[in-house]
């Protein structure tokens, strides 16, 4: 019987803020592989060593969360004023899917970097130290993202004493602005940032209950609820949640209706081919609590606490596309969020997460009756954790 050697394609493996994935520039892939479809999907599940019965990853480059189940496609954008096209692709752990529906927020701190090194950017647009801005177009969601990239005797800077709670090492610091990160498209509500055009609902989950929501579209879909409503404080960690399979069918059912009711999707049903968005996360106002890693979380020094789902999993942290919809949220009065920050009018909170504390910035207006932000900030870090090539069996696509 005779046997495919394995292929193998350049990739580097990053860490972008809180999460970690395998970068691949869009030329470097196989013929097939260049264009979406079977192929692409594919490569990238055997890649991450999906899908797992046993849930480990443990034969691909995957971390069996879905902060590590992750991969990015880069090339040079053909877009006007725009440095780099990144695509995103969410690897489901134990199905053969990839969600392409969102972006990955934390993972947009590493994309400038990537592109840098990889000769995306125009050396002409690069400083020799300072910081290099990045003009990334998210294609997934068809928004821009500047990245500021911080330089060093004419190389990406990678090392730093910034400090990100759910990361244990300091790195340099990258900031980043989401441009205009309201959803365009089409919903209820005609395309707005609040897609049934209220800033609150009642959400009505058969078998859950009906209690208030916030459902917005900002950074990536979210469905914001007060923990009360739902059973919880708001200073829980994963285990508390994780490890409990009848909250985890709530969420995902609270989901599933949320989505529906964004329009996002037409029948609870297509909510399992959607797995990346929306996101569902929980609010409550500032409370002491203890990290995951033991550090002491004061509540006056957060205006909020907020723990949000990722991929049928609390995460670890807090994703950054989430971290936009909090900014953005708590800066329109009367949100949920707003509200569980003390309310009134914002430009930034800080929240406590599972890790610890984030700061986000956002800036909204209202315009004709409709809110709008016009862009988000917040900073991360990045870092090449290993490059070269990663490997696939011949006949995986």
């Amino acid at each position: 019987m005779s046997h495919l050697p394995q292929i193998k394609i350049p990739a580097t493996y990053m860490r972008g803020g809180t999460s970690k994935g395998v970068f691949f520039r869009l030329q470097d892939l196989p013929a097939p592989c260049q264009m979406p479809g079977a192929a692409r999907d594919a490569l990238l599940l055997r890649v991450i060593g999906s899908p797992d019965p046993y849930g480990k990853q443990i034969d691909g480059m995957g971390g069996a969360t879905s902060s590590t189940s992750k991969t990015v496609i880069l090339s040079r954008s053909s877009r006007p004023d725009h440095d780099v096209d990144y695509l995103f692709g969410q690897v489901s752990i134990d199905r053969a899917f990839v969600d392409w529906s969102g972006n990955c927020g934390n993972l947009s701190a590493a994309v400038g970097p990537f592109a840098i090194a990889n000769g995306l950017v125009d050396p002409s647009r690069l400083p020799e130290n300072g910081l290099a801005t990045v003009r990334i177009w998210q294609a997934n969601i068809g928004k821009t993202i500047i990245a500021q990239v911080p330089m060093t005797q004419g190389a990406v800077q990678e090392t730093g004493d910034f400090e990100l709670d759910g990361v244990t090492f300091p790195a340099a610091e990258v900031q980043l602005e989401f441009i205009d990160p309201a959803d365009e498209g089409e919903g209820e509500g005609g395309g707005a940032m609040f897609p049934t055009g209220n800033l609150v609902d009642d959400l009505e989950v058969p078998g859950v209950g009906t209690f208030q929501a916030t459902l917005i579209n900002a950074g990536i879909p979210t469905i914001f609820v007060n923990a009360e409503a739902i059973g919880y404080a708001g200073t829980e960690l994963q285990d508390a949640i994780n490890g409990d399979a009848k909250a985890l069918a709530r969420f995902e059912t609270i989901r599933a209706y949320g989505a529906v009711r964004m329009g996002l999707i037409k029948d609870i049903a297509e909510a399992a081919q959607r797995q990346h968005t929306p996101k569902v996360a929980f609010v409550a106002g500032p409370a002491d609590y203890v990290s995951s890693s033991g550090k002491p979380v004061a509540a006056a020094d957060i205006d909020l606490c907020v723990r949000a789902l990722s991929m049928g999993k609390l995460h670890h942290a807090m994703m950054g596309t989430a971290a936009v919809a909090i900014g953005t949220a708590a800066a329109v009065p009367g949100t949920l969020v707003n509200l569980a920050a003390g309310g009134g009018a914002r430009t930034a909170v800080r929240f406590g997460h599972p890790s610890g504390t984030l700061r986000v910035g956002a800036e909204a207006t209202r315009v004709n009756g409709q809110w709008t932000v016009t862009k988000a900030i917040m900073s991360r870090s990045a870092r090449v954790l290993m490059e070269g090539w990663v490997r696939v069996p011949g006949d995986t696509f």
